[in-house]
């Protein structure tokens, strides 16, 4: 998949950049304000940028709809109807999907939310309902995921289930774009590294090339070192993300 974003009307937080993001674990970090949101809401479709284009696996799909199939998406915090159950969203995921689209149920069992699935849904935890939300993005095995905060609010042992998933399904060949503030919870899942600030990128490579480029121990320390010292990068605004062919 491929992006390019030169103007993007009515955000100033999100400037022109140059990024590419391939199959594996793509962790994108940055303060409140670098870009990170504006950047995954270009991503799927929801904003549009005034110039450039948008294209997936060399197709362009400025407008189109088609692609977002391939797209599973795991927001910070999921607004779903309060009244509807578990079984419900999974029920009208599917309706909306089509009854013939490979399901992944993995999560489901291994969160155990079969105890839960009849249960409205303002009547469970803040963790449970995470774990619903981890479930429906992985649910139609997308090609390419969209994880925001993926572990907030989730249990210790909750957190390890869907960090072994998702790398699971990175030997699959999936991609995945992963935004967040706890470096801690996700220092282990990152092939690749991309600091924003100020709506530019600071920084990409691997964590180990990060930290020895600021000669710090610990991601979290890594990048407190690039808010305070990172020169703004000069380059073409061009960004991308190369996810796994169609399948057949």
């Amino acid at each position: 998949m491929r992006v390019t974003a030169l103007d993007i009307a009515g955000f100033r937080n999100l400037r022109p950049l140059s990024l590419t993001c391939g199959p594996g674990l793509n962790l994108i970090l940055g303060p409140n304000a670098s870009g990170k949101t504006t950047f995954n809401k270009i991503v799927l479709g929801l904003v549009r940028p005034d110039a450039g284009t948008v294209s997936f696996d060399g197709h362009r799909i400025n407008g189109a709809s088609e692609y977002r199939a391939r797209i599973g998406y795991m927001p910070q915090l999921a607004r779903y109807p309060e009244n509807l159950c578990a079984h419900d969203v999974l029920a009208m995921l599917t309706d909306l999907r089509g009854a013939h689209v490979p399901r992944d149920e993995e999560l489901v069992e291994l969160f155990q939310l079969d105890a839960v699935m009849r249960a409205p849904l303002r009547t469970l935890s803040g963790g449970m309902r995470q774990r619903v939300n981890a479930a429906v993005a992985f649910l139609f095995r997308p090609d390419l995921l969209i994880l925001d905060e993926p572990t907030a609010g989730l249990d210790p042992i909750s957190s390890s289930t869907l960090k072994d998933k998702m790398l699971r399904e990175r030997s699959n060949g999936r991609t995945f774009i992963i935004t967040s503030h706890v470096l801690s919870e996700l220092e282990e899942l990152s092939d690749r590294i991309i600091f924003l600030l100020d709506g530019r990128v600071r920084f990409t490579g691997t964590q180990r090339a990060l930290k020895e480029s600021t000669g710090e121990a610990t991601l979290e320390r890594a990048i407190a070192h690039l808010m305070r010292s990172s020169p703004v990068p000069t380059s073409t605004p061009v960004l991308s993300i190369t996810g796994r062919k169609a399948r057949a």
